[in-house]
């Protein structure tokens, strides 16, 4: 989708999930450009303070939050303010279709951000997709009705958007191979042996990228480059078997496109999302920015190496569910989030993770052609088996 540079009023943005890393990195984009970009809609799940915080500095005209528990007191903070106030996840999904919105940055953490992600496709939106859970749980389904109603996306993880850049002027051009860079977290050049001590904290620690604390996880599992190969089989139409990981532990290079011709196009810049943020706002324009430059003289050595999928299971797991296709992808993250969500509450060691996920991809039953309920089905029945694995109680 190609937008109208010539027009006079500020693109209306709805952020679900403005308080979150990605949230507020892009407030800080469109406080950067008040002439180009205004807040229509804020939501987020449960962080209502900050949520009111940005409300009241924002002044959008509605604002959510997905948890129904903190309504009233969003309510009664801006009550004095003429913006309307919802809850639940299904107002959020509503909020993404609102005819006034203009892009939909999806940012919701996991498979939450999947029904407003697919409200905002089916409602023919622009959306800044931060959330790439909603094509791992259901890209097969994402793409068939983004298709079908015209909407757009436009990738913000800063490999995909690497990706979308190097392809912007080269039409037709045929895409031999993806390569997409990973830093390899915090225990790249762990021993596999000392895994099993790795504490939470230590995980946490992520050598690069500040963000929150799920998607750090999944970067020290190497879960978080799994769901990318996903994500970047239905963003560019590939074959698992034209999609590469490199671990490039400078995080410089964001990701590269080889072409049929063998010309590999890269880009390049310093680990900062707001980056990948504002390109998705303005495209296809770049506007200037204030943010700092890399220096090349600062990084006198790129270095690439190949991933140890032995070492990092979870990204195996991920290159395997991407051939079955079908429920396994789905099942592979909601397995994934509980497991995530038991280490963060210190009930499972580091490499347990791995072993409850692809225990849970074997129990749970596979459907190779799933509709929107079957997706739903499979989500609540992977989360019962880990959380059984786990040894927690399900709660579906």
């Amino acid at each position: 989708m190609i937008y109208n540079t010539n027009r006079s009023q500020p693109k209306q943005i709805a952020l679900l999930g403005s308080t979150g890393s990605i949230g507020t990195q892009a407030l800080e984009v469109i406080s950067a450009h008040p002439e180009n970009f205004e807040v229509y809609a804020l939501t987020a799940n449960n962080n209502v303070d900050l949520l009111i915080q940005q409300a009241r500095h924002f002044l959008p005209a509605v604002v959510a939050i997905a948890n129904p528990v903190h309504y009233f007191k969003l309510k009664d903070a801006l009550s004095d303010l003429p913006i309307h106030v919802y809850s639940g996840i299904e107002s959020i999904a509503q909020i993404a279709a609102m005819e006034a919105v203009d892009i939909a940055l999806t940012a919701m953490v996991g498979y939450a951000g999947l029904l407003p992600t697919l409200s905002a496709v089916k409602s023919g939106k622009t959306i800044a997709l931060a959330n790439k859970e909603t094509l791992v749980v259901a890209g097969e389904l994402i793409y068939s009705l983004v298709k079908q109603h015209h909407a757009a996306i436009i990738p913000v993880d800063s490999e995909h958007s690497a990706i979308f850049q190097c392809l912007v002027g080269e039409g037709d051009n045929p895409v031999e191979k993806i390569f997409l860079t990973a830093s390899g977290g915090p225990f790249r050049t762990t021993h596999e042996d000392d895994l099993s001590k790795v504490t939470k904290n230590e995980a946490l620690q992520h050598p690069n990228w500040n963000m929150g604390a799920k998607i750090t996880i999944d970067s020290a599992t190497m879960m978080n480059k799994g769901f990318e190969v996903i994500e970047a089989k239905w963003l560019f139409g590939l074959e698992s078997s034209q999609i590469e990981v490199l671990v490039h532990p400078q995080s410089i290079v964001h990701s590269m496109a080889e072409f049929a011709d063998g010309s590999i196009k890269a880009q390049l810049g310093l680990p900062d999302m707001r980056l990948p943020i504002q390109y998705a706002f303005s495209y296809p324009n770049r506007f200037p920015s204030k943010w700092p430059r890399l220096d090349f003289t600062a990084y006198p050595e790129l270095t690439f190496e190949k991933p140890d999928l032995h070492k990092f299971r979870n990204l195996a797991l991920a290159f395997e569910v991407i051939k079955q296709q079908g429920n396994a992808p789905c099942v592979l993250n909601a397995a994934n989030e509980v497991v995530v969500a038991a280490f963060l509450r210190d009930e499972i060691g580091f490499l347990q993770m791995s072993d409850v996920i692809e225990a849970t991809l074997q129990k749970v039953t596979f459907l190779a052609k799933p509709s929107y309920e079957d997706y739903v089905t499979s989500d609540e029945e992977a989360r019962c088996v880990a959380a059984e694995l786990v040894g927690s109680v399900c709660n579906m």
